[in-house]
């Protein structure tokens, strides 16, 4: 038997980095090809070295930093370059903003290869740290050791970890200390259940053995102080249960909610369980202008909730609703467009394909004493016919919010055969938004964009297209 005997990776010496990438790389040309770079910001000058080779590009580390891009910021992250949660924030922040922009103008003028508008200045997030309202943390008994502790030669006998997993590896976790995407106690209440955890010896989970009781913690808050704290254990030990939550209640009196759930399966989603009350609240309350929206453990809400007004009011801005018409609100998850821009219009209808977010429209309907939205459950491609529209009337405008795969092809078939006056399209993903304005084009004109920072410290940006009938 031969001893196969790995070749050296590659190095690549004094590339210089000329862009930022969608998927929030950085990227750089040879003769010969383009190099995908991790850890690097356009202007630097770096060595790097290759982990993967393709036909046509290449994807590489920074090994060296040779001369460093004047947008080029210290991260403040300890974990910055393991976690893959803020692959931005070695760069200062209004080049972030410059890259998203330039993300959205890039995939509207090459992939929608239509008549556009000028593209309004993208807008800004009043916090670039601590703007998200809910994190959801693992456990596990196998802790990802950076390279730092395995040069280090330490002995890691206490593996268990609570944090984030490791980009594209679901059995690995790493660690976290500070995460500063969430205020505090978010940070706090992490800690001390692992604290509490590793003192009482729990057992973390282990993905790939389908062991250990401590599987998952979800934090959630609103801007009007209220926290929520979720706990996923594997298998129902009341006693042991009791003992953790009852901890966290008289450590942190600010949780209002604190609730738990059993999840057995294989994998950690919690939608289709019973999520138990252990104290205070079943719910917590977001409010934006004059409305409340009411946040179950289950409930899909905009992780930043102060720029998801931001976004919001643009798009009621961009709708221009009048109080005669009909509006369709496609995608509508908890119905919070829906609610948002109801008082100025005749009806708003909602579709989504969730029946539990459905469910919270309703109810946050109820709740804004907002009797003109009806809202209903069911694929989009299958709802949205010629029965639902004559039931619901033609409408006028259409504001749609898709998930990052864009809109079902049928569905842009079926809004071309209704001919809404207006159109509202929000985005997370200006590429498959692109694709479909390109459907829109054969009789919808874009009247305006708009691109917002939901995200900062990440490459994520939300866009907001106008059209209008040609």
């Amino acid at each position: 038997m031969k001893n196969t005997i790995k070749k050296p990776l590659p190095v690549l010496q004094n590339l210089e980095v000329i862009d930022a990438s969608s998927d929030g790389q950085s990227v750089a040309k040879t003769n010969e090809y383009v190099v995908f770079i991790k850890g690097a910001v356009p202007g630097d000058i770096v060595d790097v070295q290759i982990t993967r080779k393709k036909s046509k590009y290449r994807e590489a580390n920074v090994i060296n930093i040779i001369h460093p891009s004047e947008k080029r910021t210290e991260s403040i992250c300890s974990h910055f370059g393991t976690c893959g949660g803020c692959k931005w924030q070695n760069m200062d922040y209004q080049w972030q903003l410059y890259y998203k922009q330039k993300q959205v103008a890039d995939a509207l003028t090459r992939l929608a290869k239509i008549e556009l508008p000028e593209i309004q200045k993208i807008v800004p997030s009043a916090k670039i740290y601590h703007y998200r309202n809910k994190l959801e943390y693992t456990f596990s008994n196998k802790k990802w050791l950076t390279n730092e502790q395995i040069k280090s030669k330490e002995a890691f006998d206490n593996r268990n970890a609570l944090g984030f997993h490791i980009p594209g590896l679901f059995d690995k976790v790493l660690d976290i200390d500070t995460c500063y995407l969430q205020e505090e106690p978010s940070n706090a209440i992490r800690l001390a259940v692992k604290e509490y955890a590793l003192k009482h010896q729990l057992s973390f989970f282990d993905i790939r053995e389908q062991i250990g009781l401590l599987r998952n913690i979800i934090i959630r808050s609103t801007s009007t102080g209220e926290w929520m704290v979720i706990l996923s254990f594997f298998y129902d030990d009341k006693e042991t249960i009791a003992g953790l939550l009852n901890h966290l209640a008289s450590t942190f009196p600010q949780i209002t909610s604190l609730q738990y759930v059993i999840n057995s399966k294989k994998n950690d989603t919690i939608g289709d369980l019973e999520v138990k009350l252990f104290k205070g609240n079943d719910s917590i309350y977001e409010s934006m202008e004059n409305l409340k929206f009411k946040i179950g453990p289950k409930s899909f809400y905009q992780t930043n909730s102060e720029q998801a007004y931001q976004l919001y009011k643009i798009t009621r801005d961009f709708a221009d609703i009048k109080n005669n018409e009909v509006v369709y609100d496609l995608y509508t998850g908890t119905g919070t467009i829906a609610n948002f821009v109801a008082h100025q219009a005749k009806k708003v209808v909602g579709v989504e394909y969730v029946s539990a977010a459905i469910e919270d429209a309703k109810i946050n309907a109820t709740l804004n004493n907002i009797s003109n939205t009806v809202f209903y459950a069911g694929d989009m491609k299958d709802v949205l016919n010629d029965d639902f529209v004559k039931e619901n009337g033609k409408p006028n405008l259409i504001i749609t919010d898709p998930p990052r795969a864009g809109m079902h092809e049928d569905v842009v078939k079926k809004i071309l055969e209704i001919e809404p006056e207006r159109i509202v399209y929000v985005s997370c993903n200006a590429a498959t938004q692109a694709r479909d304005l390109q459907l829109l084009d054969t009789k919808y004109k874009v009247e305006k964009v708009q691109p917002v920072d939901m995200f900062p410290q990440t490459h994520h940006v939300e866009n907001v297209v106008l059209l209008k009938k040609r």
